[in-house]
């Protein structure tokens, strides 16, 4: 019985990348990085969502290595960002 409501939530997070894409694409530097942080983010979600949905268990696997990935890259843009031109 639960299965069809992860997927459901999966769409629903999946709806979420919208307005984090306009804010990415119009926003400046810093807000389009804290937008690519949110949608890492909810990618992770996306992925647990859908492991648990359809019982796969790569999709668990492939989550942890995205949120590894979303962690370690809003460390490098920090990084990069924090420099002077």
């Amino acid at each position: 019985m639960t299965r069809p409501l992860f997927l459901m939530a999966a769409v629903a997070l999946l709806a979420g990348w919208l307005p984090l894409l306009v804010v990415g694409i119009r926003a400046r530097t810093l807000d389009g990085v804290a937008a690519l942080q949110a949608a890492g983010t909810q990618t992770t979600l996306v992925l647990v969502c859908l492991s648990t949905g359809l019982r796969q268990s790569s999709f668990a696997s492939l989550a942890l290595i995205t949120a590894v990935c979303v962690v370690v890259s809003g460390l490098i843009f920090a990084r990069f960002l924090d420099r002077p031109p």
